[in-house]
This record gives C-alpha cells, sequence and structure tokens, in this order.
C-alpha cells in the first residue's frame, strides 16, 4: 500500500488487516506518520523511485497494491500544479510501471470526486462528465485516464474510487487525520472550538441555502471498508470500474460547524473570507453503484457520529501522532 502512513490508507491497513490481508505499507513519511502504522511492516520510499517500488514489490511478493500516495491540498494545487503532476501522476505512473515489470495484476486507486469538476447535476453519478476546475482534480482524472491502457497492455485489473469528503477518525480511537498545515474543515472547527486558529469560512454568497459550499461527508472507517470490497471484487475476476464513495446527503459548512458545536458543547469562532480558487458549490454523490455492485454501504452516515469520532480523536491527541511515540 502507497501511502499507508496517512489518513485514509492507514485507516484500511486496520481495515484489511481485520480482513485477514497481510499488508506492506510504503511511504515517504512526507506527510503520513510512523505511528499511524499499526497494521502492516512499513518500508520507507518514495513512489517516484521505480527500482525502489519494483524492489518492495518483489521482496514482499506483492499481489496487489493500494495506491493512496498523493498531495491533496485544492487551493496548493491551483498555485503549484508542477508538484501536483510531478506527484500525483507522475508518482501514480511509476507504480503502475513497477506493477506491470513485476506482474502484480491488482489495483485499487484512491480517486477523488474533484475529477467531476462542477456539477452539471447532483447528486453525481459515476457517468457526470469529468472536467476538473484544479490541478488536484486533474492530476487524479490524468491517472484514471491512464488504467484501461495499463489494463489493455499488462492486464493490471483496476478500481477507481472517487471519494467524497473524508472525515472522522477511527471509532476505536487508534487512529485519526493528523494533517501539516490543516486543511480539512471538521479538524479545523475542532481546533477552533478548542482555542486554536479560528477558522475561514471561504466565501457566504454560493447559490445554496445557506450561501456556504455543500459537501457529502463520508466516515473514513466507510472509505476503509471500501477498499477490502473493492480488492476482493477485482481479486475475484470482477471487472475494472470507478465508484463514487459517499453518503449521497449533503452539508453546508455552517451546518458542520454548527455541528461541531453541538458535539463539543462549546462555539466554534470563524471569520468570513473570500471563495477559494478551485472550490465548486456542491459536491455530493449518487453512491449507487457501490452499493450494488460492492455491497457497500456506510455505516458511520450520520454528521454528528462522524464529528463525534473527530472530536474524541482530537481530545485524546491534541497534537496529533506526536502524543505517541513516532
Amino acid at each position: 500500500m502507497t501511502g499507508g502512513a496517512g489518513y485514509i490508507g492507514s485507516h484500511a491497513c486496520k481495515a484489511l488487516a481485520q480482513a485477514g490481508y497481510e499488508v506492506v505499507v510504503f511511504d515517504n513519511l512526507s506527510a503520513g506518520h510512523r505511528a499511524a502504522v499499526r497494521y502492516g511492516t512499513l518500508v520507507q520510499g518514495d513512489i517516484t523511485d521505480l527500482a525502489a517500488v519494483r524492489a518492495v514489490l518483489r521482496h514482499h511478493e506483492i499481489g496487489a497494491v493500494m495506491h493512496f500516495a498523493a498531495f491533496l491540498d485544492v487551493g496548493e494545487s491551483v498555485r503549484e500544479p508542477i508538484k501536483y503532476y510531478r506527484n500525483n501522476v507522475g508518482g501514480a505512473l511509476t507504480v503502475l510501471e513497477a506493477m506491470a515489470t513485476e506482474s502484480v495484476p491488482s489495483f485499487v486507486f484512491s480517486s477523488t470526486c474533484a475529477t467531476y469538476g462542477e456539477p452539471l447535476e447532483t447528486p453525481i453519478p459515476e457517468t457526470h462528465p469529468q472536467n476538473p476546475i484544479n490541478s488536484y482534480g486533474d492530476s487524479k482524472l490524468a491517472v484514471e485516464r491512464a488504467l484501461p491502457h495499463f489494463e489493455r497492455a499488462h492486464g493490471i485489473r483496476w478500481t477507481a474510487l472517487r471519494y467524497f469528503n473524508a472525515s472522522g477518525a477511527d471509532p476505536d480511537g487508534e487512529l485519526g487525520e493528523d494533517h501539516s498545515p490543516e486543511i480539512h474543515l471538521i479538524p479545523r472547527a475542532i481546533d477552533a472550538a478548542t482555542g486554536g486558529l479560528g477558522l475561514t469560512v471561504f466565501g457566504d454568497d454560493y447559490p445554496t441555502p445557506d450561501g456556504t459550499c455543500l459537501r457529502d461527508y463520508i466516515h473514513v472507517s466507510d472509505l476503509a471498508d471500501a477498499h477490502v470490497k473493492a480488492l476482493q471484487r477485482i481479486a475475484a475476476g470482477g471487472a475494472s470500474r470507478a465508484y463514487n464513495l459517499g453518503t449521497g446527503t449533503p452539508h453546508s459548512v455552517r451546518a458542520v460547524i454548527e455541528a461541531v458545536q453541538r458535539v463539543a458543547g462549546r462555539p466554534v469562532p470563524w471569520t468570513l473570507g473570500p471563495r477559494r480558487a478551485g472550490d465548486p458549490t456542491a459536491l455530493y454523490a449518487a453512491p449507487g453503484r457501490a452499493r450494488a455492485e460492492l455491497g457497500w454501504k456506510p455505516r458511520l452516515a450520520d454528521l454528528d457520529t462522524i464529528v463525534a469520532s473527530a472530536w474524541a480523536w482530537h481530545r485524546t491527541h491534541p497534537r496529533g501522532y506526536r502524543t505517541a511515540s513516532s
């Protein structure tokens, strides 16, 4: 697993281990945390290093790859597109080249709803046109477009999982979200509620009921479960396919702030800022394909439940993984 020391990858490691898989994590720890690798063996290395990727595939006799290693800050991707194409596209192609050379047959790709761009319809089905409005989404789409070519040339079956807004934390309290800097709304709202940096809301003049952006928040453990089901499907000979991973229910930025206030029992200080470049008005999934074909359904879909799991993690890990030996 590439990027398995990161937020979603570490939760997927736990889900895979609980399903009986042996997990090897390949991560350069530029954004991930050694202490987050609680399930599996960590090999430190960079996805742009073809020889290193080939060596770990061969040495550990890898049978499938889950690829999480990518930069993900939409705003940064607008300012620094070279960084995103070099890592997100170049790194993924290096991993796929290594897989082709070492005859690894199955690939599960961490994609994103950002490939859709500004939606023409909501909820968004997998058949929606893909027209990303930032280089983060475009870098993910470039990999999605490459996958059928690798399948035709090298027999690599694939699943692309288009996440909506990953959120929450491991219900057991072992794993959580620890980015530096933190860019996601729920942990930033929690930080603001506990005396940290104030929260900025990027625009309140969108054509939505309260003027703030609408997003589909999906619990990270539900995402992890979907990865296990996707791997099982292609390992059993299922056709290559893309799936949306979301609840199908949108929540506004203001609604999330209110949920954090309810769960925390304290106010969330925030100020209004200008719109952020690259932000669509509304993104929420039509998740029926994943439910029908993967047998996947979110179990932790309630917004307050998601926020409560994140709150519990941050209260017991106020400095993230730095509170553990790492």
